[in-house]
């Protein structure tokens, strides 16, 4: 019997690690990891990852610019992550493409391209979008060309089954971002089991397992142990280092609470949305259009920093 929760839920859901601190994920033995722009910029700031930076300005040469420079120290992060995970690692698209289709495209290409010439094969690697209909439509093309996506700052049912009828790869549902937004706008504190984001991930996994799509559900974004644990069972769960170690060390016993069996048999209605009724669902959900947008800009915003850093180290 695994002796904690963190090795008990390994058993029934793939566990990924979320942090662009690749030396703190060692200890916690995840399958995958993904980053973004925020958590790169972090790690990028700290002196233990300063070479990497370095790294990616001599490898670029002096006059390179900087979008070529961080698309450099993306991947050069990536390389030292799956040195660790034996397996993907999802990396961003500039969150400023996000309402560019074909910005996005080749901007994924490019990034595979460096992986490549790395060594590095397309399945191990997961290009991060956000989950704007520009996003969903860039990652339809880019998976019939064998590019796998993650699709990411996603809300909402809408965007989820936007995803799966075009055969996104995976899906980042971010539950606690979900809760962030119903905390601040109701005022309430919510249970693990009354969790709006956990609600959230739950339907879209059942919706999936129900009409046999075959894109990964991915829950994101935690903000306690709690959500973690009533997600048992979905596909794929990337977890922050802190809430690893919490799990790490608990010995308590983890139930699982999402079943591909069960959700088989639920009582749910198929739908499709095209662009106009995307639009109109997302518009009516002013949870999903605030947080997708508030994601969007932050990432843009990291970026930006970023940018200055890399523009600070060549001087």
């Amino acid at each position: 019997m695994p002796s904690n929760q963190l090795e008990q839920l390994k058993q029934f859901t793939k566990v990924v690690a979320d942090t662009g601190d690749f030396a703190s994920m060692k200890q916690y033995a995840p399958q995958d990891a993904t980053t973004n722009p925020s958590l790169i910029l972090k790690a990028a700031a700290m002196p233990d990852y300063a070479w990497l930076v370095d790294q990616a300005l001599k490898e670029t040469g002096g006059e390179a610019s900087v979008g070529a420079i961080i698309d450099r120290l993306l991947v050069l992060f990536g390389l030292e992550i799956l040195k660790i995970v034996p397996g993907r690692v999802s990396t961003e698209v500039d969150a400023r493409l996000s309402f560019d289709t074909a910005g996005t495209v080749t901007k994924a290409l490019e990034i595979i391209g460096l992986y490549e010439k790395a060594g590095i094969s397309r399945d191990r690697i997961l290009i991060k979008i956000a989950s704007t209909w520009e996003g969903i439509k860039a990652a339809e093309v880019l998976e019939k060309q064998g590019v796998h996506c993650n699709l990411t700052l996603l809300f909402s049912f809408a965007q989820a089954v936007a995803c799966a009828d075009a055969n996104v790869q995976l899906i980042s549902p971010f539950v606690g971002r979900i809760l962030d937004w119903y905390k601040k706008n109701t005022g309430k504190e919510y249970s693990s089991t009354e969790d709006p984001g956990v609600q959230s991930v739950a339907e879209i996994y059942t919706y999936y397992k129900k009409f046999g799509h075959q894109t990964e559900v991915m829950g994101a974004s935690f903000r306690n142990k709690g959500e973690i644990l009533e997600l048992a069972g979905c596909d794929l769960l990337t977890i922050a280092p802190a809430l690893l170690g919490e799990l790490q060390v608990s010995t308590e016993n983890v139930i699982r609470k999402l079943d591909a069996a069960k959700a088989a048999t639920a009582d749910v209605a198929q739908v499709s949305f095209d662009e106009k009724s995307f639009r109109l669902a997302m518009n009516d959900n002013a949870m999903a259009t605030e947080k997708t947008a508030e994601g969007i800009r932050g990432f843009s915003a990291d970026i930006v920093k970023l940018e200055h850093l890399i523009l600070q180290k060549r001087g």
